[in-house]
């Protein structure tokens, strides 16, 4: 009997391994199902070595290498990145996304190792020399700004006039807005997004005595910052949400279009989310991992919060210092397949592994805790223990409350809907195939556009797809 029952049991165990694999190739290896111009998928590997090739003889033969060091430094370090994005083209994962092209997503992991390895090489110098390549690479003197320069918002509060109210609502209130807007679109879950904005407002109070600009008005914190700026941004992205879950998807390839705007209408769109599907963070009857899987997102993302503030604060930045702006703007491409990749890992039973970008992306935000640490003894010499202990203490009640307050909000008053942005609204065809999957499997949904057509998910890739994924990997050519 023993005999009979091996291989059975070895078979399922060969199914379940390509039932996870292939789950995690679609959260870090998406693969283009429907291509309409072949062109740009095609391998360009030979090429693309001699033109590089002959980028860098021209480039260093014939430059002048006399004008100055910092040139020929960064001449140099153009050179390394240029070539690292070659690589990321050539072998890198797509990641969760084809849109606009695989090819960027790939770029934009090279970048992120890049980065990670930036940081890794400054965490292992003294503050002087660290600081010095900061300022190098933001070409901003420090001479010209002190963190004591910093805008101070917690000044005469019990002074409010609208006259007041109007000062405080600078670039950064513009920045609360479109960041939260932006956070909405990645997370699409009412209720983690505004405990996410509460926790941070109690975050701010908890290191105010290290950081100033952290001192703020009652009123500031509580009216400008949470319903205002904060709310108004998440009611904008759950509605840019809504719009596109409801929004109908039928591509048509370029080629059988024959007008000349309908040809720039669909390039345009190349730059939109080839399907929007409905996401389901919480389930009345999801498991403690899962609970806690969402808890533990819930606080990290406020140490990536807390790592903007700290590196400027320690490495004495403006707000406006180019390294700032850079470094917000490449973590919001960053974070978005990063965020894909952790809903999947999260909420698909079926996947056993966390996909690379999301890897690369915590260690990032571990590194420049670290950095922080390291660099800031000074300023961490005055912590208030009671205060970073109060911090995480409430930190993972509230993460705890919220994520269970919404588990029962699913099952008691709006059960089967797992997602608070699409409450009201009728579900998508592709958003209502998917959930009768997911009921069925207990899987959770793309975050940010599932790369099937219409916004179908299929189970399992055909033949003709893997094929096509192989030769594409094994190409990495695209243009």
């Amino acid at each position: 009997m023993t005999s009979k029952g091996s291989p059975s049991k070895s078979k399922m165990k060969d199914n379940d391994k390509k039932v996870f694999s292939e789950k995690f190739s679609l959260i870090n290896e998406c693969a283009v199902e429907d291509i309409s111009l072949d062109v740009f998928y095609k391998p360009h590997t030979i090429a693309a070595l001699l033109c590089s090739i002959f980028g860098v003889i021209v480039a260093s033969f014939i430059r002048n290498e006399d004008v100055s060091e910092t040139d020929n430094i960064w001449a140099g370090l153009i050179a390394v990145i240029f070539f690292l994005l070659l690589i990321s083209t050539l072998a890198f994962p797509n990641g969760p996304f084809t849109r606009p092209h695989p090819a960027v997503w790939r770029m934009v992991f090279g970048l992120s190792i890049f980065y990670l390895l930036a940081l890794l090489f400054l965490l292992f110098q003294n503050y002087e020399t660290a600081n010095l390549r900061i300022l190098f690479f933001g070409n901003y003197p420090k001479k010209h700004f002190r963190i004591d320069m910093d805008k101070e918002y917690g000044v005469n509060c019990s002074d409010i006039s609208l006259e007041k109210i109007y000062n405080h609502l600078d670039v950064f209130a513009l920045g609360h807005f479109v960041g939260w807007a932006f956070k909405a679109v990645l997370i699409r879950h009412m209720g983690i997004l505004w405990a996410m904005s509460v926790m941070w407002e109690f975050t701010e109070i908890a290191f105010a005595h290290l950081l100033p600009n952290f001192i703020e008005c009652w009123w500031d914190a509580l009216i400008l910052d949470i319903l205002l700026c904060n709310g108004i941004g998440i009611w904008v992205g759950l509605k840019l949400c809504k719009w596109f879950e409801m929004r109908e998807y039928k591509w048509v390839s370029i080629k059988d279009i024959h007008s000349t705007s309908g040809k720039l209408k669909r390039a345009m769109l190349q730059f939109t989310p080839q399907s929007w599907t409905h996401v389901r963070w919480l389930d009345p009857t999801c498991t403690y991992m899962r609970f806690i899987g969402v808890c533990q997102m819930v606080l990290f993302w406020q140490l990536s919060e807390l790592n903007t503030f700290f590196l400027k604060h320690i490495f004495e930045m403006p707000p406006s210092h180019p390294i700032v702006i850079i470094r917000l703007s490449f973590l919001g491409i960053m974070v978005a397949p990063s965020a894909r990749q952790y809903y999947s890992f999260v909420t698909d039973t079926q996947c056993k592994r966390l996909g690379t970008q999301c890897w690369i992306y915590g260690a990032i935000q571990l590194t420049e805790a670290l950095l922080c640490i390291k660099n800031g003894k000074l300023l961490f010499g005055r912590t208030q223990a009671v205060n970073i202990l109060a911090w995480l203490s409430v930190m993972f009640l509230l993460a705890v409350l919220c994520v269970y307050g919404c588990v029962l909000w699913h099952r008691y008053v709006s059960p089967g809907d797992g997602s608070a942005c699409s409450q009201g609204s009728t579900p998508s065809k592709g958003s209502l195939a998917s959930r009768s999957n997911e009921s069925a499997n207990s899987t959770g949904e793309p975050l940010l556009g599932d790369p099937g057509n219409g916004g179908h998910k299929k189970a399992e890739p055909s033949s003709e797809t893997v094929k096509r994924r192989i030769s594409i990997k094994s190409g990495n050519g695209e243009g």
